[in-house]
Protein backbone atom coordinates (compact mmCIF):
# COMPACT_ATOMS: atom_id res chain seq x y z
CA UNK A 1 0.00 0.00 0.00
CA UNK A 2 1.27 3.51 -0.79
CA UNK A 3 2.33 5.61 2.19
CA UNK A 4 -0.20 8.26 3.22
CA UNK A 5 0.60 11.76 1.98
CA UNK A 6 0.82 14.57 4.50
CA UNK A 7 -1.63 17.45 3.99
CA UNK A 8 -0.16 20.70 2.74
CA UNK A 9 0.01 23.42 5.36
CA UNK A 10 -1.79 26.61 4.30
CA UNK A 11 -2.05 29.91 6.13
CA UNK A 12 -5.44 31.60 6.23
CA UNK A 13 -4.25 34.29 3.82
CA UNK A 14 -2.90 31.72 1.34
CA UNK A 15 -6.14 29.72 1.49
CA UNK A 16 -8.21 32.85 0.89
CA UNK A 17 -6.02 33.86 -2.07
CA UNK A 18 -6.22 30.38 -3.62
CA UNK A 19 -10.01 30.32 -3.32
CA UNK A 20 -10.18 33.76 -4.91
CA UNK A 21 -7.98 32.76 -7.86
CA UNK A 22 -9.86 29.49 -8.35
CA UNK A 23 -13.21 31.29 -8.69
CA UNK A 24 -12.11 34.48 -10.50
CA UNK A 25 -13.15 34.95 -14.15
CA UNK A 26 -9.76 36.36 -15.10
CA UNK A 27 -7.69 33.42 -13.82
CA UNK A 28 -6.29 31.14 -16.56
CA UNK A 29 -7.81 27.66 -16.40
CA UNK A 30 -4.50 25.94 -15.76
CA UNK A 31 -3.81 28.23 -12.79
CA UNK A 32 -7.33 27.67 -11.44
CA UNK A 33 -6.76 23.90 -11.64
CA UNK A 34 -3.47 24.21 -9.72
CA UNK A 35 -5.23 26.23 -7.02
CA UNK A 36 -7.90 23.55 -6.64
CA UNK A 37 -5.22 20.87 -6.43
CA UNK A 38 -3.43 22.70 -3.61
CA UNK A 39 -6.70 23.36 -1.74
CA UNK A 40 -7.65 19.67 -1.97
CA UNK A 41 -4.16 18.63 -0.87
CA UNK A 42 -4.46 20.91 2.16
CA UNK A 43 -7.61 19.00 3.13
CA UNK A 44 -5.58 15.79 3.31
CA UNK A 45 -6.96 14.13 0.18
CA UNK A 46 -4.81 11.58 -1.62
CA UNK A 47 -3.26 12.21 -5.03
CA UNK A 48 -5.53 9.63 -6.66
CA UNK A 49 -8.62 11.12 -5.08
CA UNK A 50 -7.68 14.66 -6.18
CA UNK A 51 -6.90 13.51 -9.72
CA UNK A 52 -10.24 11.72 -10.02
CA UNK A 53 -12.20 14.61 -8.50
CA UNK A 54 -10.62 17.28 -10.73
CA UNK A 55 -10.42 15.05 -13.84
CA UNK A 56 -6.65 15.33 -13.92
CA UNK A 57 -3.78 12.85 -13.54
CA UNK A 58 -1.82 11.68 -10.53
CA UNK A 59 1.55 12.98 -11.89
CA UNK A 60 -0.03 16.43 -12.37
CA UNK A 61 -1.32 16.45 -8.80
CA UNK A 62 2.05 15.37 -7.44
CA UNK A 63 3.83 18.00 -9.54
CA UNK A 64 1.80 20.95 -8.24
CA UNK A 65 1.71 19.67 -4.70
CA UNK A 66 5.52 19.67 -4.74
CA UNK A 67 5.77 22.95 -6.68
CA UNK A 68 3.62 24.76 -4.13
CA UNK A 69 5.60 23.33 -1.22
CA UNK A 70 8.78 24.60 -2.88
CA UNK A 71 7.78 27.99 -4.32
CA UNK A 72 4.49 28.93 -2.69
CA UNK A 73 1.78 30.98 -4.41
CA UNK A 74 3.97 32.56 -7.13
CA UNK A 75 4.94 29.11 -8.41
CA UNK A 76 1.36 28.39 -9.44
CA UNK A 77 1.53 31.07 -12.14
CA UNK A 78 4.71 29.74 -13.78
CA UNK A 79 4.38 28.37 -17.32
CA UNK A 80 7.13 26.22 -18.81
CA UNK A 81 8.74 27.71 -21.96
CA UNK A 82 6.87 26.66 -25.08
CA UNK A 83 4.03 25.04 -23.14
CA UNK A 84 0.51 26.33 -23.71
CA UNK A 85 -0.85 29.83 -24.01
CA UNK A 86 0.89 32.34 -21.77
CA UNK A 87 -1.24 34.24 -19.28
CA UNK A 88 -1.91 37.75 -20.54
CA UNK A 89 -1.61 39.11 -17.02
CA UNK A 90 -0.84 37.80 -13.55
CA UNK A 91 -2.01 38.43 -10.00
CA UNK A 92 -0.15 41.75 -9.88
CA UNK A 93 -2.28 43.18 -12.68
CA UNK A 94 -5.48 41.87 -11.07
CA UNK A 95 -4.49 43.50 -7.79
CA UNK A 96 -3.69 46.75 -9.59
CA UNK A 97 -7.17 46.85 -11.12
CA UNK A 98 -8.76 46.16 -7.72
CA UNK A 99 -6.64 48.73 -5.84
CA UNK A 100 -7.26 51.43 -8.46
CA UNK A 101 -11.01 50.77 -8.34
CA UNK A 102 -11.22 50.90 -4.55
CA UNK A 103 -8.70 53.63 -3.72
CA UNK A 104 -8.98 56.25 -6.44
CA UNK A 105 -11.42 58.17 -8.63
CA UNK A 106 -11.08 59.37 -12.21
CA UNK A 107 -10.49 63.09 -12.63
CA UNK A 108 -13.77 64.99 -12.88
CA UNK A 109 -15.93 61.87 -12.33
CA UNK A 110 -17.48 60.16 -9.33
CA UNK A 111 -16.49 56.56 -10.18
CA UNK A 112 -14.62 54.44 -12.69
CA UNK A 113 -16.20 52.81 -15.71
CA UNK A 114 -14.76 49.78 -17.52
CA UNK A 115 -13.54 51.96 -20.39
CA UNK A 116 -12.05 54.76 -18.27
CA UNK A 117 -10.12 52.29 -16.09
CA UNK A 118 -8.97 49.98 -18.90
CA UNK A 119 -7.02 52.63 -20.84
CA UNK A 120 -4.60 53.87 -18.11
CA UNK A 121 -3.93 50.32 -16.87
CA UNK A 122 -3.31 48.88 -20.33
CA UNK A 123 -6.01 46.18 -20.26
CA UNK A 124 -9.25 45.69 -22.19
CA UNK A 125 -12.61 46.88 -20.88
CA UNK A 126 -13.89 43.28 -20.93
CA UNK A 127 -10.96 42.27 -18.72
CA UNK A 128 -11.84 44.99 -16.22
CA UNK A 129 -15.48 43.86 -16.29
CA UNK A 130 -14.49 40.24 -15.61
CA UNK A 131 -12.30 41.23 -12.67
CA UNK A 132 -15.03 43.41 -11.20
CA UNK A 133 -17.58 40.60 -11.46
CA UNK A 134 -15.30 37.99 -9.94
CA UNK A 135 -14.47 40.26 -6.98
CA UNK A 136 -18.03 41.63 -6.57
CA UNK A 137 -17.05 45.23 -7.30
CA UNK A 138 -19.83 47.58 -8.49
CA UNK A 139 -18.52 51.15 -8.77
CA UNK A 140 -21.75 52.29 -10.45
CA UNK A 141 -23.88 51.42 -7.42
CA UNK A 142 -24.20 53.58 -4.29
CA UNK A 143 -26.46 52.97 -1.30
CA UNK A 144 -27.85 55.81 0.79
CA UNK A 145 -28.60 55.87 4.49
CA UNK A 146 -30.35 58.23 6.90
CA UNK A 147 -29.15 59.37 10.33
CA UNK A 148 -31.63 61.62 12.14
CA UNK A 149 -31.26 63.08 15.63
CA UNK A 150 -34.89 64.23 15.74
CA UNK A 151 -36.50 62.59 18.81
CA UNK A 152 -39.82 62.52 16.94
CA UNK A 153 -38.36 61.09 13.74
CA UNK A 154 -40.18 57.74 14.06
CA UNK A 155 -43.57 59.41 14.53
CA UNK A 156 -43.00 61.72 11.57
CA UNK A 157 -41.81 58.85 9.40
CA UNK A 158 -44.89 56.81 10.31
CA UNK A 159 -47.19 59.72 9.41
CA UNK A 160 -45.57 60.27 6.01
CA UNK A 161 -45.48 56.60 5.05
CA UNK A 162 -49.01 56.15 6.33
CA UNK A 163 -50.19 59.00 4.11
CA UNK A 164 -48.68 57.30 1.05
CA UNK A 165 -50.16 53.91 1.92
CA UNK A 166 -53.59 55.12 3.02
CA UNK A 167 -54.40 58.57 1.59
CA UNK A 168 -57.70 60.34 2.42
CA UNK A 169 -60.64 59.50 0.20
CA UNK A 170 -60.66 61.41 -3.12
CA UNK A 171 -57.33 63.02 -2.25
CA UNK A 172 -54.16 63.30 -4.32
CA UNK A 173 -50.80 62.84 -2.57
CA UNK A 174 -47.83 64.56 -4.19
CA UNK A 175 -44.15 64.16 -3.34
CA UNK A 176 -41.95 67.11 -4.35
CA UNK A 177 -38.16 67.06 -4.20
CA UNK A 178 -36.18 70.31 -4.12
CA UNK A 179 -33.47 71.17 -6.64
CA UNK A 180 -34.39 68.53 -9.17
CA UNK A 181 -31.57 67.22 -11.43
CA UNK A 182 -28.85 68.88 -9.32
CA UNK A 183 -26.24 66.47 -7.93
CA UNK A 184 -25.84 66.85 -4.16
CA UNK A 185 -22.12 66.49 -3.44
CA UNK A 186 -21.77 67.95 0.10
CA UNK A 187 -23.19 65.31 2.42
CA UNK A 188 -23.95 65.80 6.13
CA UNK A 189 -22.08 62.64 7.19
CA UNK A 190 -18.99 60.94 5.77
CA UNK A 191 -19.81 57.90 3.64
CA UNK A 192 -18.17 54.49 3.61
CA UNK A 193 -15.93 53.57 0.67
CA UNK A 194 -16.67 50.67 -1.63
CA UNK A 195 -15.13 47.34 -0.65
CA UNK A 196 -15.28 43.85 -2.13
CA UNK A 197 -18.88 42.69 -2.05
CA UNK A 198 -20.24 46.02 -0.70
CA UNK A 199 -21.34 49.18 -2.50
CA UNK A 200 -20.16 52.62 -1.50
CA UNK A 201 -22.50 54.51 0.82
CA UNK A 202 -23.53 58.14 1.35
CA UNK A 203 -26.08 59.90 3.53
CA UNK A 204 -29.50 60.82 2.21
CA UNK A 205 -29.06 64.37 3.59
CA UNK A 206 -26.89 67.01 1.97
CA UNK A 207 -25.72 70.52 2.78
CA UNK A 208 -26.98 73.54 0.90
CA UNK A 209 -24.30 75.33 -1.08
CA UNK A 210 -24.60 78.77 -2.59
Amino acid sequence: MPAPVRPLLLSDSDKQQLQQWASAYGTPQQVALRCRIVLAAAEGQSDNSIAQQLESTRPTVRLWRARFAQKGLPGLWEVAPGRGRKASYGPEKIQQVIDTTLRSQPKGQSQWSCRSLAHPLGVSKSRVSNIWRSHQLKPHRVKTFKLSRDPHFLEKLTDVVGLYLNPPEQAMVLCVDEKSQIQALDRTQPGLPMTKGRCGTMTHDYKRTS
